[in-house]
């Protein structure tokens, strides 16, 4: 893997540092470059030499000038970049031209899918930006904000990304665990399980969450107790209708665990789902996604040892808009292999490079996983899965687009592909709802995501 040579001596340190088992707090030196050499998310201000990345603007808080934008409405994001067109196209015929900045995931998809795998390259943007508050923030989090109870938690952290300028494998994997994105997030969304031969199984479920952690009135205090609350209803398949799980998230992992229930419509009876998460198979997607694999990382990281590779350049998915489109069909975007590269856009992009290794004692369907984390957004965007004989198994990627509701990226549809069978699962899909999210609307209460509440849902 090729890493990024920093311009700034601050940048250029950061860019080579690997994990250790110190877990100190950032320099106030350091947390000065926040804002100037940095942005306030701790990402390279700067393009690199080439100009393929361009220099960070931020100049839009929220909806650009002249876009019309209802607050919490639930409609479909507006494409901004409509008229853009792809710069070039990454394909199997010239994939080794552009291999240092592939993951094995997305050259192994290359080489399994030849005919049809490309991957679009557009302009890059870096117009949006976090608001004043959050950054200010961030800031302080770099000062005060640490790794504790043996990875499993955090302390000194005040809302927002836990830690602008990471130090260690853990520190990423605990931005994306905890980022800037909605307080509230209510959807209707279909996942679409597609095998090899093109023929699909689509499932719907009704989705609530809950983040504490982005409360607006718990900005600037500590992060405790409670992350965030769950709730997914199914309602398709038929034989599936009904089905409900509760889940709430702490924040310390080293002392308190993730709790679940789930109400079975067939008994009409709640049970608490024990150690639920980690490699437990997600409900409709065929065993191609985890409980842990939403979001590319979700819950406690403590069955892997997280070692930061480093930053590189890197082509990901970014700025993506195109595929949110209510005019979208399923038909059209879903195709065997992989999703219609049509409604793609990729940009060169600067990303933190997080490998985990399973550690000895524990069990999990996935011997190892690399995420690759944004630096403008603290959040894994892709990531490659092996098996427990070191095989890359999977290669799975999340279509992110800045919200202006949230004033923060939001994760859209996203694809989980299983390398050995050909099969995909498409998910998160909203394309064809009459609604898309319906972020920050602050509708949603700790009461609605009780065993009883639970039972009252799925009846």
């Amino acid at each position: 893997m090729k890493f990024v040579t920093a311009k700034t001596p601050l940048a250029a340190a950061v860019g080579l540092m690997v994990a250790t088992s110190v877990w100190a707090k950032v320099p106030a030196n350091e947390a000065e470059q926040l804002g100037k050499e940095l942005t306030c998310v701790g990402a390279i201000k700067a393009g690199n030499k080439e100009g393929t990345i361009p220099e960070f603007t931020g100049k839009w808080a929220g909806a650009p000038t002249g876009v019309a934008h209802v607050q919490s409405s639930g409609k479909h994001p507006v494409d901004i970049y409509a008229d853009e067109k792809p710069l070039f196209v990454i394909t199997a015929e010239n994939m080794e031209k552009y291999g240092d900045k592939l993951s094995d995931g997305q050259k192994a998809m290359f080489k399994k899918y030849p005919k049809t795998m490309q991957i679009p390259v557009y302009k890059g943007h870096r117009d949006f930006r976090y608001t004043d508050e959050t950054c200010a923030i961030l800031k302080r989090n770099a000062l005060e904000s640490e790794v504790a109870a043996d990875g499993l938690s955090i302390k000194g952290n005040f809302g927002a990304i836990n830690f602008p300028i990471p130090k260690t494998g853990q520190e990423v994997i605990w931005n994306n665990l905890l980022p800037t994105r909605a307080y509230t997030e209510a959807i209707t969304r279909d996942m679409a399980n597609v095998l090899s031969d093109g023929s699909m199984s689509f499932g719907r479920m009704q989705n609530l969450n809950l983040d504490m952690v982005n409360k607006p009135e718990m900005l600037g205090k500590p992060v405790e107790g409670v992350m965030a609350y769950t709730r997914t209803r199914t309602l398709a398949p038929e034989r599936e209708k009904g089905g409900v799980t509760h889940s709430v998230e702490p924040v310390n992992f080293g002392k308190d665990k993730r709790l679940a229930w789930s109400y079975d419509p067939g008994t009409r009876r709640v049970r608490q789902v024990p150690e639920y998460g980690f490699d437990q198979p997600m409900t409709g997607t065929g065993g191609k996604m985890t409980i842990d694999s939403d979001r590319l990382l979700n819950g406690s990281p403590e069955r892997y040892s997280w070692k930061l590779l480093g930053k590189k350049e890197m082509y990901i998915p970014a700025n993506n808009y195109k595929i949110h489109q209510p005019t979208v069909k399923y038909a059209d975007l879903l195709k065997p292999g992989h999703a219609n590269p049509d409604f793609m856009r990729y940009e060169l992009r600067r990303v933190w490079a997080v490998e985990g290794t399973l550690k000895d004692g524990f069990r999990h369907v996935y011997g190892k996983r690399v995420l690759f984390v944004d630096e403008d957004t603290g959040q894994a965007v892709a990531a490659d899965m092996y098996d427990a004989r070191g095989q890359l198994w999977q290669h799975a990627f999340i279509n992110y687009y800045y919200s202006f509701d949230i004033k923060a990226w939001h994760a859209g549809t996203s694809f989980y592909h299983d390398l050995n069978s050909g099969g995909y699962m498409g998910y998160n899909l909203f394309q064809e709802r009459p609604q898309g999210p319906i972020l920050n609307k602050g509708d949603l209460v700790p009461a609605m995501f009780t065993p009883e509440a639970a039972r009252n849902a799925g009846n």
